[in-house]
């Protein structure tokens, strides 16, 4: 048995050892791989994991002996999963490891620039201390307005964190959630995405990327917003008009962003469209980590070598995704 695995920048080393134990051939490969590479190194494979990497129809329609494609990680944008189901081919992702940890990297995120523990910390670094001058004043948590775009369980568990444990007013923006299981979770629902956000004083991004939610934030919405709000997104990057987002942050229309996902991956300083928001300290620019932790590694580990095997050992994998698009595969797959 082949395996190939795609950015092996992210270190998964419980992974690789785990399909070498099992006597599986592992080639991994490079985030940023040409496609062309690619397709060549998949030609004899019997399993596809990936997590960055785009796996285009070519990609699939080249790999002749292969099994399954795991996505170690949630978001399944960059499968094509109607060539993969033409081939009878079963994508699995792993959805559950990291729901309350991403929860508390956009909890951390907001508290850290309510706090102004960047621009506080710099220039703490730069000058040794400085003392307690109106630019340098924070905000509370604590009876201030979060709105939430998307109330699924990575935002139910940014409710409880900043309604229970911080004594927030939690307002969500979810059609695909109804009223009922909002209230269960301390979150007021609501309809009008635009009339929340001119209340809000953070608002926290947690939504699949779709074709009805790609751009959701965009000029319009974030005109909404305070002026001292600020925005966090951990989510993926294509939610927020990026070019509109950086244009507010650096006019001062809003009072800052802590974002941890972007529409490019990875960031650079000379050449990114955000690359703007480096070095202003109400920015937060997070390298796409807030999943990165002992614990949810460990969980993510565990999981993907599980679907792995079953997908070698000939076995149905296991969906546990709500996702429609996995949830629509009918060949080599059992849904839990």
């Amino acid at each position: 048995m082949k395996a190939v695995r795609t950015d092996r920048e992210l270190e998964c080393p419980g992974i690789d050892a785990g399909l070498q134990a099992r006597g599986v051939e592992l080639v991994t490969l490079p985030d940023g791989i040409a496609e062309v590479d690619l397709v060549s190194a998949v030609a004899d494979a019997d399993l596809l994991l990936m997590c960055y990497t785009p796996i285009t129809a070519r990609v699939i329609d080249a790999a002749s002996k292969l099994k399954g494609i795991v996505k170690y990680g949630v978001g399944i944008d960059a499968i094509d999963i109607q060539a993969a189901m033409r081939r009878g081919i079963p994508v699995v992702n792993v959805p559950e490891y990291a729901e309350e940890t991403v929860a508390e990297g956009a909890f951390a995120l907001m508290i850290a620039l309510a706090k102004r523990l960047p621009a506080i910390t710099a220039a703490v670094s730069r000058d040794g201390w400085v003392w307690p001058a109106q630019r340098w004043l924070g905000r509370d948590i604590s009876g201030a307005t979060l709105g939430l775009v998307g109330c699924g369980k990575i935002g139910r568990s940014m409710a409880r964190m900043a309604g229970q444990g911080f004594r927030a007013r939690v307002l969500g923006f979810d059609p695909g959630v109804d009223a009922a299981t909002t209230h269960a979770t301390g979150i007021e629902k609501v309809d009008d995405l635009q009339a929340m956000l001119r209340v809000c004083d953070f608002v926290s991004i947690h939504c699949v990327l779709n074709d009805k939610t790609r751009g959701l934030i965009g000029k319009t919405e974030l005109a909404c917003l305070k002026p001292s709000a600020i925005i966090v997104n951990v989510s993926r990057g294509a939610l927020i008009d990026e070019a509109a987002l950086v244009e507010a942050v650096v006019a001062g229309r809003i009072g800052g962003a802590g974002l941890d996902v972007y529409s490019v991956e990875p960031l650079s300083r000379s050449a990114h469209p955000m690359r703007a928001l480096f070095d202003r300290d109400n920015v937060i620019l997070f390298p796409h980590l807030t999943f990165f932790t002992h614990e949810a590694m460990r969980r993510l580990e565990d999981d993907t070598l599980a679907r792995c095997f079953e997908i070698l050992d000939g076995r149905p994998v296991t969906i546990r995704s709500h996702d429609a698009r996995l949830r629509a595969q009918t060949s080599g797959v059992s849904f839990g």
